[in-house]
């Protein structure tokens, strides 16, 4: 199976916030951008593997700015690395400034998603070649990551999680 770049998988998607999704701030509703992002990062997984795929971890989610009503929103989804049958999907959301145009970056999440067969069963995915110094970044990342995310969930030993060793070993 031959490796792909996160750039053949990348999804973009934009969007204006209308009154119906908005909180009483009248600002985006946390759940309406989950539900964005879940659709970019699974358009993403789909175009990296080839297969259906299902969302496995919502791994990370930072809010980190408010979507006001009007907004032009964009959300931005690309595999930053691939396991056996997971894939990592990192997201970037921008909102667009309506007088300048300038994009600034609203918030990012982390997602995993699994590819599987018609049955349901996971298959496995090609690998992910970064190119850019930011791919290799997300890509070298997403192992510790992963690590920390089964040792948290009792699935692995800390003492087998080797990218981890480094961040608490001298």
């Amino acid at each position: 199976m031959e490796a792909k770049k996160p750039s053949e998988s990348r999804t973009v998607m934009t969007d204006l916030v209308l009154p119906s999704e908005t909180n009483p701030l009248n600002n985006l509703f946390g759940g309406e951008l989950l539900a964005r992002m879940d659709r970019a990062a699974s358009i993403s997984a789909r175009r990296h593997s080839r297969r259906v795929t299902v969302t496995a971890s919502v791994n990370h989610v930072a809010f980190n700015r408010a979507i006001p009503l009007g907004s032009v929103v964009t959300v931005e989804a690309a595999v930053s690395r691939a396991f056996k049958s997971s894939m990592e999907i990192y997201i970037d959301v921008w909102i667009e400034d309506r007088e300048s145009g300038k994009k600034t970056k609203a918030n990012e999440a982390i997602y995993t998603f699994v590819a599987v067969d018609e049955t349901g069963r996971p298959v496995a995915v090609p690998a992910v070649e970064p190119e850019t110094k930011l791919e290799k970044e997300r890509y070298e990342a997403a192992l510790r990551r992963k690590q920390l995310s089964l040792v948290l969930a009792g699935k692995m030993e800390p003492n087998k999680a080797t990218e981890l060793k480094a961040l608490f070993n001298d």
